[in-house]
């Protein structure tokens, strides 16, 4: 009997003193309202960054939603002057944005899909204030409301287009610029652009965004589902041997394909356009090893047997907006599915 109250005694003793070891929840979440709480953070200190010994990993230390840095000076305010647009420095992602221009014509290739460059576009608008008046995800169409620009007397309205780029999961950026006018029918949009200076300025300050916010960009999955990423030039067999289809408008596809022959390891001997011949001799890609990228057909001991040989390069249009490129021999003859094949494929890893 005397243990049982014992141990009556000291669970309840026990329990008493438990009451006293919790915390006074008051002093962890404070009954406050909202509005007495609204103003707290106003005065709160920043922490000193977390310092990571040497001799240890900081890769999963990360900012968990980055906020991409935006140059002050690329804000283009919807009254007043709009600034001169920073040119692309050194610091900036220039392998992310390059400028491209053909005729009258100039875009921004970008090295991401079209579902992380639609976010940077929207993200552009919204830093330099200008309302947008309309979106296209389907069609990958921005189109701003009007907006008053530096040096100009009259307002204009912008439209950001968002394109599959040529290689796979990167994009293409175009701007139209149109000027308001009286009677003007808000529900169409000028082949080109009234004023080309506005164009290329608004072109030139996005892709300076681009590039500056490029390591952190976010993803749109309504973009992602609605724009591929999958390019717009593939390798594909015919009757007559492999080619590849390019979904370009011929005299984009002539540009590109001639621009990119250095850089596949080919020189432009001649060429003539209205019959959509290139004249190229192939010299290898630079920085080659282990006797160049076809030595194999020769044996493992030997040079690269197509070097220095003569090739045709056809290009022939499909329709309005698709172009196939075939590679043929010096003499117009077709050349084995090998080196067809190999040719083809440093060609097609080369042309933007």
């Amino acid at each position: 009997m005397f243990k049982l109250k014992t141990l009556v005694l000291l669970i309840a003793v026990v329990g008493l003193s438990g009451c006293s070891l919790l915390p006074d929840t008051s002093k962890i979440i404070p009954w406050e309202t909202e509005s007495e709480l609204s103003g707290d953070y106003e005065n709160a200190i920043e922490a000193d960054a977390i310092t990571v010994p040497d001799d240890l990993d900081s890769g999963a230390i990360q900012q968990a939603f980055p906020i991409p840095e935006v140059a002050v000076n690329l804000a283009i305010p919807v009254t007043g002057k709009a600034p001169r647009p920073a040119p692309l420095t050194a610091g900036s992602q220039l392998d992310a944005v390059r400028l491209q221009r053909l005729g009258e014509s100039s875009w921004a290739v970008v090295n991401v899909a079209p579902g992380q460059l639609w976010p940077q576009v929207r993200a552009f608008l919204v830093s330099s204030g200008i309302d947008v008046a309309s979106v296209d995800a389907s069609g990958g169409l921005i189109d701003t409301a009007f907006v008053m620009l530096e040096n100009k007397s009259l307002e204009s309205r912008f439209r950001f287009r968002v394109d599959s780029g040529v290689q796979r999961n990167t994009s293409e950026l175009h701007v139209l610029q149109q000027t308001v006018a009286k009677d003007l029918d808000l529900t169409s949009w000028p082949q080109n652009s009234d004023d080309t200076e506005l164009e290329q300025t608004m072109l030139r300050n996005i892709a300076q965004f681009i590039a500056n916010s490029a390591e952190s960009a976010p993803v749109s999955m309504m973009a992602e589902q609605a724009m591929t990423g999958a390019g717009r030039i593939a390798m594909e067999e015919s009757t007559s041997g492999a080619r590849l289809r390019l979904d370009l408008p011929f005299n984009r596809a002539w540009a590109a394909t001639e621009k990119g022959f250095t850089d596949a390891g080919f020189r432009l001997d001649d060429k003539n356009r209205s019959a959509g011949l290139f004249y190229v001799t192939y010299l290898g890609p630079e920085g080659e090893e282990d006797g160049g990228w076809f030595s194999w057909l020769g044996g493992s001991d030997s040079d690269d047997p197509l070097i220095g040989q003569e090739f045709q390069v056809q290009l022939t249009t499909e329709d309005t907006s698709q172009v196939t490129i075939h590679i043929l021999g010096s003499d117009g003859q077709p050349i084995g599915q090998l080196e067809q094949q190999g040719l083809l494929t440093l060609l097609q890893g080369n042309i933007t």
